[in-house]
């Protein structure tokens, strides 16, 4: 399995060698040893979860406060998607930097989220399914949205025509009310420990 880190530290793109042959393919989508071994920080699935979405769909950006926290790999498993990660860790050097991965079925690429790190997706095609494999069930009360269309992150989400958004994504609030309210994680808090 290939493996980049983004530009937001802690968070990476795992891309799988496939195996492919005439009856089609087969690759590992997921190895909590590896993503340990890279991430430096323990992985161990608590809870999965599947979104399926219109094209032009944005949804996000989200993230869990810190307790209980929650870090992420996700995967489209049918369609395609414009998958950002964007670091709101208070104290982080990487503060409002973002990543950008192509996510489709085909690929079988995949992006770790790292605790207190936001995520969020747009929809490229109808009918796409997003796979979310979380180290932490949901606990009611500790998810934290942030307007993804937010001109201080200037998130480069690509639609030519306004996306289709919860109510609860177009009315969330920016990341500097966030950060007044005092609802981000803090780096010091989720960074990964020394190697």
């Amino acid at each position: 399995m290939e493996v980049a880190e983004t530009r937001v530290p802690g968070a990476f793109v795992f891309t799988p060698e496939q195996i492919r042959d005439e009856r089609g393919s087969f690759f590992e989508a997921f190895r909590g040893d590896h993503v340990e071994a890279v991430t430096g920080r323990p992985f161990r699935p608590e809870q999965i979860n599947y979104s399926a979405s219109r094209r032009n769909t944005l949804r996000g950006v989200h993230t869990v406060a810190v307790p209980p926290g929650q870090a992420k790999y996700v995967t489209c498993v049918r369609g395609a998607l414009r998958d950002i990660v964007v670091d709101l860790r208070v104290g982080s050097p990487a503060f409002g930097e973002y990543h950008v991965t192509s996510l489709d079925a085909g690929s079988g690429r995949c992006v770790y989220v790292p605790d207190g790190v936001g995520h969020g997706f747009l929809s490229l095609t109808d009918d796409a399914c997003i796979c979310y494999v979380v180290s932490k069930r949901y606990v009611s009360g500790t998810q934290i949205d942030i307007d993804p269309l937010d001109p201080d992150l200037a998130l480069p989400w690509g639609f030519s025509e306004p996306p289709l958004m919860s109510a609860k994504d177009a009315t969330a609030p920016g990341v500097r009310a966030a950060l007044a309210e005092g609802l981000l994680a803090h780096w010091r808090d989720v960074r990964r420990p020394a190697s």
